[in-house]
């Protein structure tokens, strides 16, 4: 019954999107409009490989999906990204392991 409440790995794989997502779509990068847009999408596209595996491999119920989202969140947040924007990507990450 416990387990259901433990959240670590959950949380664990959201810091490690985010950390993905850092790395490839830095602060600093640069980019036009249309390179960042078509790069965004590969690093979505990578980011819902990650998902699907992960979801396929770790049973996850509401508690957990929300602190996957949250861990993702901050961490992305705490680093200097847009809140706006980190909101939408969180709700994508979460919409995506429903």
């Amino acid at each position: 019954m416990f387990s259901m409440f433990d959240a670590r790995i959950a949380k664990e794989f959201g810091i490690s999107m985010a950390k993905l997502f850092m790395q490839r779509m830095p602060l600093d990068a640069g980019l036009s409009e249309k390179q960042f847009g078509v790069k965004s999408l590969l690093v979505f596209n990578k980011m819902g490989q990650q998902m699907a595996a992960f979801k396929q491999n770790h049973p996850l119920n509401t508690y957990k999906i929300a602190q996957m989202g949250n861990a993702f969140k901050w961490e992305l947040k705490d680093a200097g990204y847009d809140g706006e924007y980190v909101d939408t990507l969180t709700q994508l990450l979460v919409s995506a392991v429903k």
